[in-house]
Parts: structure tokens; sequence; C-alpha cells
């Protein structure tokens, strides 16, 4: 007599499964936790037993102890700072699609446009925020214009680079059945660049809070940059530390949200990985 045992083979699979995950997850962060542990310790054993002054090196815990003291003005200035990098990041992606689209449309706008992007991402951010706030004020539109031209650019080549990476005999066949170039674009060359778009975007969210932090710097009444220059300029780099700390935090919060929607907008990405494993 034959037992079915694939009932309880899912029940056991359903009650080990988010264990597997978990413990693929903790076996993929170790080697960066202990390397950042590392650096850590190494960093208070030398601030505690070098004889280096506090006002030129704090050590972690006290980098740590302002944090917690000055929580509320951290976080009073890195809500401008967020929602700077959030609105210029929207523009950016935005004005990436829109001119992917029209750039893989019109294939001699390309050989106009790619020159002038590429120029664009050769001027000194430092030299170029001054003017951008001179221009257009000490509000939240200068910061989300330096945001969205230091994010514009990866996105954009990415998304031209995955229309390109079409396979051409799916575009022939979409062709042959009558397909008009806009549907070739819609069915073929659009879900191709996908997974590049989001290489882009990993790339691009990187950069972003620095963008903003630099348009702080240039000009603003609040924000991580203005709170940095003002601890500089008290010459107290636990406090400039601090705010470094929360940029840097907000930047893994944001890379870590644009992993999230990428496995959720292409969960085959995920099943295919699993399969080459």
């Amino acid at each position: 007599m034959l037992v079915d045992y694939s009932p309880v083979s899912r029940i056991v699979g359903q009650l080990t499964g988010p264990g597997k995950r978990l413990g693929a997850a903790i076996g993929a962060a170790w080697p960066a936790t202990v390397l950042v542990v590392t650096i850590i310790l190494v960093w208070e054993f030398y601030t505690r037993y070098s004889g280096i002054k506090p006002t030129t090196l704090p050590a972690p815990s006290r980098v740590l102890q302002q944090i917690v003291e000055n929580r509320q003005a951290l976080i009073d200035n890195a809500l401008p700072t967020v929602a700077a990098t959030l609105s210029g990041f929207a523009l950016s992606v935005a004005s990436a699609f829109i001119s992917s689209i029209l750039v893989d449309f019109v294939r001699p706008l390309r050989r106009a446009l790619f020159p002038v992007f590429i120029i664009s991402q050769t001027l000194p951010l430092v030299a170029i925020a001054p003017l951008v706030v001179l221009w257009f004020g000490f509000g939240l539109l200068p910061k989300i214009l330096l945001v969205a031209l230091v994010t514009f650019f990866p996105m954009m080549v990415a998304l031209v680079q995955g229309y390109d990476s079409t396979d051409k005999d799916m575009e022939w066949l979409l062709r042959s059945m009558g397909a008009t170039r806009a549907q070739v674009f819609l069915k073929a060359r659009l879900p191709s660049a996908i997974p590049f778009f989001f290489t882009g975007l990993r790339i691009s969210i990187t950069y972003a809070v620095v963008g903003a932090i630099f348009a702080e710097y240039s000009g603003a009444a609040k924000g991580l940059g203005i709170y940095m220059l003002a601890a500089k300029n008290n010459f107290r780099p636990d406090l400039v530390l601090a705010a470094v700390f929360c940029s840097a935090l907000i930047t893994l919060v944001l890379f870590g949200c644009t992993v999230v929607i990428e496995r959720l907008s292409m969960p085959w990405e995920k099943v295919r990985k699993d399969d080459r494993k």
C-alpha cells in the first residue's frame, strides 16, 4: 500500500520555510555585520587609548550618546532632508522614464541629448549647488532640483540599456503579427528594461540623500546639512558624526525600500535565482 506523504511534506515545508529564509538572511548579513562591528571596536579602542582629543575624533560611544541626547533636534532636521530627497527622487524617476521613452522612439534625439546628460554629470555638486540656491531661493525647490540632477542619469542610462537588451526575435514576432511600435514597446521593450531600471534605481537612491545635504549646505533653514554645518562651526565633530549616522541610516532605509519594491514587482526573479541555486 502506497502512502501519500505530500500533505505532510507541504505542512513541513510551510513550517520550515520561514526558518530557512531567516537563516539565509542571517547568513547573508553576518559578514557585513562582523566587519562593521570590528571597525567600531577598533575605532573605540583607538580613541580611548591613543590619547587623541575628542574634538578631533570622538569615540563611537560618545557619538551614540549625542544621538540619544539630541534625538529630537536630529529628527527635526532629518524630516526636511527626507522630504527633499523623496520629492527630488520622484521627479528624477519621472523625468528619467519620460526621457528614456523619447530617446528610444526618436533615435536622433538620443545622439543629441546623451552628450548633454553626460556633461551634466561632470558638473561638481559643490559648485553648482550655490548657483541653484541663488537662482531658485532657499525653499524646497532647489533641493528637489539638485537631488533630481544627481540621481537622473543612472536611471536614464539603465532604462535605455534595458530597452536595447530586448530579444530581437520577440520584436520580429510581434511585428509579424501586426503589432505597432507602441505595442512592441509595451509588450517587449518595457518589460525587458524593468530589471535594468531597478539596478539604476538602487544606484541612484544612494546619491539622493547626499544631493539633498549638499543643497542644504548651500542654503536652508533646516536639514541635516545645516545641522552638520552648525556643528562643524562649533567644533563639535561628535554632532557632525551623529548627523552623518542619521543620513546613512536614511540611505539604508531607502535602499531597502527599493529592494522590497523590486521583489514585489518581479517575484519571478526570486524564483529564477532559487532555481539556479
